[in-house]
């Protein structure tokens, strides 16, 4: 008999020894020897009273045995004499890659970028000498924006795909299984690498293609059906379809899919600061005390509100992290956020952020479909120049923010490269400056402490999702224009973050699948 229950374990209680058979024993009211197993099935955090919980949903047996299950997928050498181009390695190329070998199809791989790990000196030399590297940085190279910025697993995209199979898959390659059962699972920046090295061993082993350094230049097309890509403007790759999977960041594809007719067009999407805390402040917040339990992780947060008919919001919140230079080209200035397997930076930070519409970047109405796009380059560039052309970000006082003052003096951050002092209440586009300030008062009341003169705004989180999106047909995933091109995962406007990704880029192999079959 299998039965399932919710368990409530105090943080004191998880580590010891068989807690869970002794939970369920005493829930269900019978022997633990009757008891031949139980299985984690969610685990969350609960602090929504004073005193914080560990919540489990757990399957118990009783009086029999859970029956194996072999969560691996069997991958062997692809068999057809099809070949299948995919065009970027982050979340969206690797899935649709490994599916496409799944289904026997050969994946060709071209990425602008570098291997995983040759792309850390690259990383190393963004973060300690403000060197950027325009096709190796935080965005571009294996693995994507994901590979050095957190892992992250959490997503609500769970109607287009099986999002345990996801987990299961990384798993495989070496995650932590504890990511298949948490409710926010989290890999970590400096366990990412690893696994991501081993997916791509796994698809070099059973056929597939991987071109580093190799940036896409043109777009061989056939009556309105693509038929291959031009790499470096040096050589041509051939193949039956292409998969477009190349980020939110790479604009010299949106540029290049304009300049050869084919439609893209501009999308909502959302820009700000980072906001950053000290973490022990957020445990207090959060946990409802100033001690926190060494069984608590670092605790973590995600609020929203309403702002003049506009939704402004946490995003891509680090706990235990830390703040990074995200650039993709010399003279911009980018942040994003990360953190290690073991969150425990002494900061917590966050996106915060106010949504970007049509009537933000009507001034540029004239330049569609890059009229987002330029509103965002806009920001990026005049942070550049507020930090006196460096990488050191422009920054401000959460309290001298509100109240419109010169911070004279600015809080220890996690950022490497340091900070520039600016009034960030004047240098940001006012539809978004009045939005934060308004934001901030709604965000205290809902986490009273948040705003505190502890608290820093660093600017600019620009690059939450891509400005333009690639349409595409929604039953076929393919262009509406072009025969054969499938726009995939975030860069075409499709997904928003790993997970999303990874199965878009599995739904895309899937749909490329059907149309090579025709």
């Amino acid at each position: 008999m299998k039965k399932q229950i919710e368990l409530t374990i105090r943080p004191e209680e998880i580590n010891a020894p068989e807690i869970l058979l002794i939970k369920s024993a005493a829930f269900l009211k019978t022997d633990k020897e009757k008891i031949s197993a139980v299985i984690p099935i969610k685990k969350s955090i609960d602090a929504r009273r004073k005193f914080p919980v560990f919540r489990f949903i757990v399957d118990v047996y009783i009086d029999e045995n859970p029956s194996p299950q072999n969560i691996f997928v069997q991958y062997h050498p692809v068999t057809s004499d099809k070949k299948v181009i995919i065009v970027g390695f982050g979340p969206s190329g690797m899935f649709a890659a490994l599916k496409l070998i799944e289904l026997g199809i050969k994946p060709i791989i071209i990425e602008r970028g570098k291997d995983v790990q040759s792309r850390r000196r690259d990383v190393h030399a963004l973060q300690q000498d403000q060197i950027v590297n325009p096709d190796s940085n935080y965005c571009f190279g294996e693995g994507g924006a994901g590979a050095y910025s957190d892992g992250k697993l959490y997503t609500r995209a769970t109607k287009r795909g099986d999002v345990k199979s996801i987990l299961e898959i990384l798993v495989q390659h070496g995650a932590n299984e504890d990511i298949l059962i948490d409710a926010h699972p989290h890999i970590g920046s400096n366990k990412l690498p690893k696994i991501i090295t081993t997916i791509r061993e796994t698809i070099l082993k059973n056929g597939g293609d991987i071109k580093f350094n190799s940036k896409v230049t043109d777009f061989i097309l056939n009556d309105n059906k693509i038929i291959g890509v031009n790499v470096n403007n040096e050589f041509d790759v051939l193949g039956d379809a292409v998969i477009l999977a190349t980020g939110h960041s790479a604009r010299d594809i949106f540029y290049l899919l304009h300049n050869k007719k084919i439609k893209i067009e501009p999308k909502p999407f959302a820009m700000g600061v980072r906001i950053e805390h000290p973490q022990a402040l957020i445990n207090e917040i959060q946990y409802h005390s100033k001690v926190k339990s060494e069984n608590l992780p670092a605790a973590s947060y995600s609020i929203a509100c309403n702002i003049d008919g506009s939704g402004v919001y946490s995003f891509c919140m680090c706990p235990g992290g830390i703040i990074v230079p995200s650039a993709t080209e010399p003279g911009e200035v980018v942040v994003n956020g990360m953190s290690l397997s073991k969150r425990n930076s002494p900061f917590a930070n966050s996106g915060f952020v106010v949504e970007v519409n049509e009537k933000e970047w009507n001034k540029f109405e004239n330049d569609y479909p890059f009229s987002g796009l330029l509103l965002q380059q806009e920001l990026e560039h005049h942070a550049f120049d507020l930090a006196n052309k460096t990488q050191k970000a422009p920054a401000q006082k959460v309290t001298d923010f509100v109240s419109g003052k010169f911070s004279s003096s600015l809080p220890n951050s996690s950022y490497i490269p340091g900070l520039t002092s600016a009034e960030l209440h004047k240098e940001l586009p006012e539809f978004i400056s009045a939005r934060l300030k308004k934001a901030l008062n709604v965000f205290d009341k809902k986490m009273h402490g948040y705003y505190s003169e502890e608290a820093i705004l660093v600017g600019v989180e620009s690059r939450t999702s891509s400005p333009i999106k690639i349409p595409r047909d929604k039953e076929t995933m393919m262009h509406i224009q072009i025969s054969g091109l499938f726009p995939c995962g975030e860069g075409a406007g499709y997904a928003g973050g790993i997970v999303s990704a990874a199965i878009d880029g599995e739904n895309s192999a899937l749909a490329v699948a059907s149309f090579l079959k025709k």
